[in-house]
C-alpha cells in the first residue's frame, strides 16, 4: 500500500487544541503510534494518541479533569468531543520480570528514545500536526509503504518484554494484512512461554480485535505457524489436519477458518460461533468403511468445549451463553417436509433473538465448506415460513400462552409447584401444534378437563 498524504485538516479541533497547550507551556507533543498509522492509512480514528515531553503533572496542570488511566506509565486520558485522547509522557521501560509488566518506569525528554521502545516499527511514528514534522527513526513508514509488519529493534527482546506482542502480531497481520519480516516471524516461535504468562483478559481483547478484521485467518495462521495457536486455543489447534467427508474441500481446522472469515464481522457472537463451532469434531469423528467419517453429536461436544474455552479466555457470561447456544443449535437439519408446528418449535428452541444470527452461522458454515457458495437455498424457504409465524405473533413460548401460573393454580387449587411449570408447558405444547387453542377460555377448560383428575392422583 501507499500511505496517504498527512494533512492537518484531519485532526480534530480538540486534538490540535491539546497538542497546541501543550506546547505553548513549553513541552513538545506529537500526535504518536497508532494513530499516526491509521492516519497514514487513510482509516478513520475514534481515540487518539499523543506523547508528550510533559510529566504526567505537569499534563494534570493543564488539565485537571484528566483520568489517571495509567499514570504510573505516564499516561494520562483527556475527554475531549472528538472522543478520548491518550497523552503518554515520552518513556523507556526496563527490568521485564513477567512478560507483562516493566518493573521500571523512566520518563525521558527525546521522542526517539521513546519511539523506540515500541512494539512495531509502522506502530513507532511520530508527527506534529501543527507544524508538519514528521518522526519516523525505526523505517516504519518504509514497512508501511510494503506491507510489512517489523518489530523495533531485535524481536526476541520486544517479545520478551511484553507476552501480548506476538497476539498483537497476529492481530495486525490480520488487520492491516500485512506480511510478517523474517526475523519477527522467527522471533515469534520462541515466545510461547511469554505468551502463557499474559492475563487473560489482555488476549481476549487482541483476539475480539483480531475477530473485526476482514479476514481473521490470516492472524490465526500466524499463531499456527509459531507455534502458539494452542497456548490459549488448544481446541483449534487440535482442529489442525483433522480429515472431514466429502461434503467439505478442507480439514476441521481450514474449513473453520474460512468459516470465520465469511461470518459477518459487525457480528463478534457469531464470528466467535464461527470460529468454535466444529471444535467437537475431532473428539467425535469416527470413520467408517470406505474412509467415510461421521461427527455425530460433535455440536453438543462443542458447546461444551466453547463454554470451556471463553471461560479460559474470561469472557463476559452473557456473549458466551450466546456463543455456546448457536455451537449447539448449528446443525438443525430443515426439510420442506416440516409441519408448521415444527417450524414453531424450531423457533422456540432456537430462541427468536437468535434466529438471524443462526442464519447468518449456517451461511457462513456453508461457505467454508469449500465446495458451495451463498444463500442455501432451503434457508430462504425457512425464514420465509419463520417470518410468517412471527408475523401472525403466535405463541411461543410460556409467556405466550392465554393463560399463567395463577390461574392453573386457582383453577386446580395447586400451591407454588413444579407442576404447575409441568402443566404450562404441556399447554405451550398443545398450542405449538394448534394456535387456535390459545384462547383464555379454551386454556381454562383445557386446564379443567385434562388437568383435575391428574393432580388428584398424584396427591397434590
Amino acid at each position: 500500500m501507499t500511505p496517504v498524504r498527512l494533512d492537518s485538516s484531519r485532526v480534530p479541533a480538540p486534538i490540535l487544541e491539546i497538542l497546541r497547550r501543550l506546547g505553548e507551556a513549553g513541552h513538545r507533543a506529537y500526535v504518536v503510534g497508532g494513530a499516526v498509522r491509521e492516519l497514514l492509512r487513510g482509516v478513520p480514528l475514534q481515540d487518539w494518541d499523543v506523547g508528550t515531553s510533559a510529566t504526567p503533572d505537569q499534563v494534570l496542570g493543564l488539565y485537571p479533569d484528566a483520568i489517571a488511566t495509567g499514570a504510573r506509565f505516564g499516561t494520562l486520558t483527556i475527554p475531549t468531543q472528538a472522543g478520548n485522547c491518550e497523552v503518554t509522557t515520552f518513556r523507556v521501560e526496563s527490568e521485564y520480570q513477567d512478560a507483562r509488566h516493566p518493573g521500571k518506569v523512566t520518563f525521558v525528554r527525546e521522542l526517539e528514545e521513546d519511539l523506540k521502545r515500541r512494539d512495531f516499527t509502522v506502530n513507532a511514528i511520530a508527527w506534529d500536526p501543527l507544524t508538519g514534522r514528521l518522526v519516523d527513526p525505526t523505517g516504519g513508514l518504509a514497512d508501511l509503504d510494503q506491507g510489512i509488519l517489523r518489530a523495533v529493534g531485535e524481536p526476541r527482546e520486544r517479545f520478551r518484554e511484553d507476552g501480548l506482542r506476538p497476539i498483537r502480531a497476529a492481530r495486525f497481520a490480520a488487520t492491516l494484512e500485512f506480511e510478517l519480516e523474517d526475523r519477527t516471524a522467527q522471533a515469534l516461535r520462541e515466545a510461547r512461554a511469554e505468551v502463557g504468562r499474559v492475563a487473560a483478559e489482555r488476549v481476549q481483547d487482541e483476539l475480539m480485535k483480531m475477530l473485526r478484521a476482514r479476514q481473521p485467518s490470516r492472524g490465526f495462521e500466524v499463531l499456527r505457524h509459531a507455534g502458539l495457536l494452542g497456548v490459549w486455543l488448544p481446541e483449534l489447534e487440535a482442529c489442525v489436519a483433522v480429515p472431514q467427508n466429502r461434503y467439505h474441500a478442507y480439514d476441521v481446522y481450514f474449513h473453520t477458518l474460512h468459516t470465520c472469515d465469511a461470518a459477518p464481522s459487525a457480528k463478534p457472537a457469531v464470528r466467535l460461533a464461527a470460529l468454535f463451532h466444529d471444535v467437537g469434531k475431532p473428539r467425535t469423528r469416527e470413520e467408517r468403511e470406505g474412509g467415510e467419517a461421521t461427527f455425530y453429536n460433535h455440536q453438543v461436544v462443542g458447546a461444551t468445549m466453547t463454554e470451556e474455552a471463553m471461560g479460559r479466555l474470561r469472557f463476559g457470561r452473557d456473549l458466551t451463553e450466546n456463543v455456546t447456544h448457536l455451537v449447539r443449535q448449528h446443525m438443525f437439519d430443515y426439510r420442506r417436509e416440516w409441519t408448521d408446528a415444527a417450524v414453531r418449535r424450531f423457533i422456540r428452541s432456537v430462541g427468536v433473538e437468535h434466529i438471524a444470527d443462526l442464519f447468518d452461522l449456517r451461511i457462513a458454515d456453508n461457505i467454508g465448506n469449500g465446495l458451495k457458495t451463498g444463500f442455501p437455498h432451503y434457508l430462504e424457504e425457512l425464514r420465509a415460513r419463520v417470518d410468517a409465524i412471527l408475523e401472525a405473533q403466535e405463541a411461543l413460548s410460556i409467556r405466550d400462552l392465554a393463560v399463567d401460573g395463577k390461574d392453573v393454580m386457582r383453577v386446580l387449587d395447586l400451591p407454588p409447584s413444579p407442576k404447575v411449570g409441568e402443566i404450562l408447558n404441556q399447554l405451550l405444547e398443545e398450542v405449538l401444534e394448534n394456535p387456535q387453542l390459545n384462547t383464555r377460555e379454551r386454556l381454562l377448560e383445557r386446564i379443567r378437563a385434562g388437568f383435575s383428575v391428574d393432580t388428584r392422583e398424584s396427591g397434590t
